[in-house]
């Protein structure tokens, strides 16, 4: 049997809904959007006011209300099927958010912990075990995997490019699924 690429991005959102679903009520809601960026916030310690902080905070609450446009439901959360049906419209509809491209800098801006425009092992390791508690092994083979040109240091662009492919490509592993809730 042959998985069409849709079926593959069905299957990656649906890891992360599962991943963002932190009180496994089988439903996602702007709580659970506001502890996702709590997590970033807490494991690098940012002061609220920090830039940083308040980018993740802000995509998260942009990102949230654009699920809710596109889900079109009434109500203020979403069932997993729901949830992907608005993430593949939210993706392609960059009119009022690009969340390809505003979280991966958002995120990116918080896991460059040194300012060098570049993420580093052992950013990326602490990223990991301080945001989404992974200290498995395979999780850590994934730098290499974003670590497209080879030079130890995972890029801005080879960042970005990691988040579009979790959202676009039919690659059920793609490395940028750790970013929004997969680790």
């Amino acid at each position: 049997m042959t998985t069409t690429a849709q079926d593959v991005i069905s299957v990656k959102l649906e890891r992360s809904f599962d991943a963002l679903d932190t009180n496994a009520d089988g439903y996602l809601d702007w709580s659970d959007y506001q502890r996702l960026g709590d997590r970033y916030i807490q494991a690098y310690q940012l002061p609220t006011d920090d830039r940083r902080a308040r980018a993740i905070k802000t995509f998260c609450q942009i990102y949230w209300l654009e699920l809710l446009r596109h889900a079109g439901v009434d109500g203020d959360r979403l069932t997993k099927e729901q949830f992907v049906t608005a993430n593949r419209l939210a993706v392609i509809d960059t009119s009022r958010l690009n969340v390809t491209e505003g979280g991966g800098h958002a995120i990116f801006d918080i896991l460059d912990v040194d300012g060098d425009n570049e993420i580093n092992k052992a950013e990326f390791e602490r990223f990991l075990r301080d945001v989404w508690g992974s200290q498995a092994p395979e999780a850590m083979e994934s730098f290499t995997m974003l670590d497209t040109d080879g030079d130890g240091a995972i890029s801005r662009q080879e960042f970005i490019r990691a988040i579009r492919e979790h959202f676009l490509s039919n690659d059920p592993d793609a490395p940028g699924s750790l970013f929004f809730g997969r680790a």
